[in-house]
């Protein structure tokens, strides 16, 4: 019982967009910060400035050290790494990234081809949405390693890439500052891609399904053609539509309309043809 349910539910949302021009912006939104993310990315990995970082920030005091976690693996004391500092989420954000223009390529080619409803599009969106939401959550996570320095956050979302920083870190600081900018726009233009799949989802006056149509009463054009068909007036005949000189002939043949006349008023003869037999020949004349 509930597969014809949702079934119907599926039919009944609407497979048009109401705003297809903010759609074609966000596409292109979401290509300019998509493009971004990438390259930030792809320049942090593997391990192009997030050690470095994390041992500027054990030099002023702001979080655990990296010696640290060296001196325990020696003592046989297993310690993970914290998550602002661990290669699994400059790996991860490099995924995310790559998968996200692979999403925007394809659906790009369905929305040209009017095979990307809004349902699908929420759905797509809420995946996305989530995965830059767990990067944000893991760029932003405390290190607590060490419990004489803990840390809520990394150092350069808290205290700046200014002194007492040095000097060679801080452009990496800043490309560590605008890779998190980024992903928490991009995790912004996906919410709002979910907004827009639920507002177009809505049925409205203006664009509803056959099945809420055929549900409602109101009728396609077929059933308005029978209908109108029904009120034209009728003969003896049936209802007065157009007709073919072919309908004409076999009306006269079945005798229901009269043959029409000559010129001087004779009713005139039907055409001999051989497979119609010697009786057609000698009756071929109305008296």
């Amino acid at each position: 019982m509930r597969l014809p349910r949702i079934l119907s539910f599926l039919r009944a949302v609407p497979t048009d967009w109401r705003a297809p021009k903010a759609l074609l912006l966000l596409f292109a939104i979401e290509l300019a910060v998509g493009v971004p993310i990438l390259a930030l990315y792809g320049i942090a990995d593997p391990d192009l400035y997030r050690t470095r970082l994390w041992e500027e920030g054990a030099r002023n005091g702001w979080n655990s050290s990296p010696i640290a976690i060296l001196y325990s693996s020696y003592n046989y004391i297993t310690i993970k790494v914290p998550t602002p500092w661990n290669q699994f989420i400059t790996n991860y954000n490099v995924i995310i990234a790559v998968l996200s223009l692979f999403v925007l390529l394809v659906k790009s080619v369905l929305y040209i081809l009017h095979m990307f409803p809004p349902l699908l599009s929420l759905f797509l969106h809420g995946v996305l949405a989530a995965l830059y939401a767990i990067s944000i959550y893991n760029q932003a996570a405390p290190d607590n390693s060490d419990p004489a320095h803990p840390s809520k956050h990394p150092w350069y979302l808290t205290r700046g890439c200014g002194p007492p920083v040095s000097l060679e870190l801080h452009g990496y600081c800043q490309q560590a500052q605008s890779a998190f900018a980024v992903t928490v726009v991009q995790c912004g233009v996906f919410a709002i891609y979910m907004g827009l799949s639920i507002f177009s989802a809505i049925p409205s006056r203006h664009s509803r399904s056959p099945a809420l149509d055929s549900e409602s009463g109101s009728f396609d054009g077929n059933e308005k053609w029978e209908m109108e068909m029904n009120r034209l007036p009728r003969s003896s005949i049936g209802v007065m539509n157009p007709m073919t000189p072919r309908t004409l002939a076999f009306n006269t043949l079945d005798g229901k309309i009269a043959p029409p006349a000559g010129r001087n008023g004779n009713k005139l003869p039907f055409r001999h043809h051989i497979a119609m037999g010697e009786e057609t020949w000698t009756k071929s004349t109305y008296k």
